[in-house]
């Protein structure tokens, strides 16, 4: 094998387990969902970190039921969104309505409207913890 087809074969390589290993870590995303990281911090607080968030909500699309390892603040920038926290009635939410989610509830979140909607969050969680886990 030539070095060109080589360096080839190995770049594809490493791009197609790259591509499997984002896959992965976006596994709580869904076709109608996807949550971007946009900053990540540690705080003075012992073994906490501060993650901020934009969720994107197609027209009609949810997060499953989750939790996170910490407390969620959030804020809806644009559509329409339900949250649905385990023993609370559902809040219809709309752009520049906030929320509090408390460390492991279970919750869901949905967008019931015809356009797309989106929400930052900032996350207090346990450092070293998965920011969502799903819920059955």
């Amino acid at each position: 094998m030539t070095d060109r087809r080589w360096t080839m074969a190995v770049s594809f390589g490493l791009a197609l387990l790259a591509g499997t290993w984002g896959a992965h870590s976006l596994s709580a995303d869904t076709p109608t969902f996807k949550r971007v990281e946009l900053q990540r911090h540690d705080l003075s607080a012992k073994d906490r970190e501060a993650v901020t968030a934009r969720a994107e909500f197609q027209p009609g699309g949810a997060a499953p039921r989750h939790t996170h390892p910490g407390e969620e603040f959030g804020y809806v920038l644009e559509g329409d969104f339900v949250l649905e926290i385990d023993g609370q009635p559902p809040k219809a939410l709309k752009p520049g309505d906030s929320f509090f989610i408390p460390a492991g509830a279970v919750h869901a979140a949905k967008n019931p409207g015809k356009t797309g909607s989106a929400v930052l969050s900032t996350y207090i969680i346990e450092k070293g913890k998965p920011l969502a886990t799903p819920v059955k």
